[in-house]
C-alpha cells in the first residue's frame, strides 16, 4: 500500500487512481484455505471472506459475510473465539510460517494470487461473489479517504466496484480502524520520503 501511494504520487500523478490496486489476494486465498481445512470443504466452496486493510499483521480477515457451500461460515463453524482469534492470527502469520518451515518465501502462492487478482479485475467476479483488493479509499465503511485499503469488491469489464452496505459489527469496526491507522502512518512516511527526495 505504501509503495502504491508513493509510486502514484511520484511517478504517475496523471494516471487515474482507479488504475492502481494493491494485492491482498494472497491473504484472501489463505483465509479461504483455512476455512476449507477447518470445515473439510473444497476451497472453491468458500466464498465472500473479506480482507480489510493492509497486507500486514494488522490485516483483518472477516468471515461475517462468508459462506461454505452457500451456508454462512458462522453457522458452519460455531466457534466465535476461533473465528476472532486463531483464524485471524493464522492468516496474518501464514507468510512467516511458510518462510520458517520451508526457508523460502511462498513465491508460487504469491504468483497464483497475482494471477487471480488480474483475472478477476479483467474478466470479472462470479455472480453474487466478491473478492478482496486494495483500492484507493473514497471513505467507504468510515475508512479515511486517500489511502490504499483492502475492501470487498466486485469486478466487471476491467473495472472494480467496492461492495457497500455490508453490516459491520463492533469487533470488526475496531479491527478496521486499527489497520486504517497503520496505513495512514505508512502514507505519511511514504510522502515524507518523497519530499526528502525532491
Amino acid at each position: 500500500s505504501e509503495m502504491c501511494i508513493r509510486d502514484r504520487s511520484m511517478h504517475a500523478p496523471k494516471i487515474p487512481k482507479e488504475n492502481f490496486t494493491c494485492l491482498t489476494r494472497l491473504d484472501f486465498n489463505r483465509a479461504r484455505a483455512q476455512i476449507a481445512l477447518k470445515t473439510g470443504a473444497n476451497v472453491r466452496d468458500v466464498k465472500n471472506i473479506i480482507i480489510w486493510g493492509n497486507h500486514s499483521m494488522t490485516q483483518y480477515p472477516d468471515v461475517n459475510h462468508g459462506t461454505v457451500k452457500g451456508v454462512p461460515i458462522k453457522e458452519v463453524i460455531k466457534d466465535e473465539r476461533y473465528l476472532r482469534e486463531e483464524f485471524v492470527t493464522k492468516v496474518q502469520k501464514r507468510g512467516g510460517e511458510v518462510l520458517t518451515h520451508r526457508k523460502i518465501s511462498s513465491v508460487m502462492s504469491a504468483a497464483q494470487a497475482i494471477k487471480d487478482h488480474i483475472k478477476n479485475w479483467l474478466h470479472g467476479t462470479p455472480e453474487h461473489e466478491f473478492v478482496s483488493m486494495g483500492v484507493y479509499s473514497e471513505g467507504w465503511y468510515s475508512v479515511p479517504k486517500d489511502i490504499f485499503f483492502s475492501f470487498p469488491v466486485k469486478c466487471r469489464n476491467g473495472t472494480f466496484e467496492v461492495v457497500t452496505g455490508l453490516k459491520i459489527d463492533e469487533f470488526s469496526e475496531s479491527k478496521i480502524r486499527n489497520t486504517a491507522d497503520e496505513l495512514i502512518a505508512e502514507k505519511e512516511e511514504a510522502l515524507g520520503l518523497e519530499g526528502n527526495n525532491e
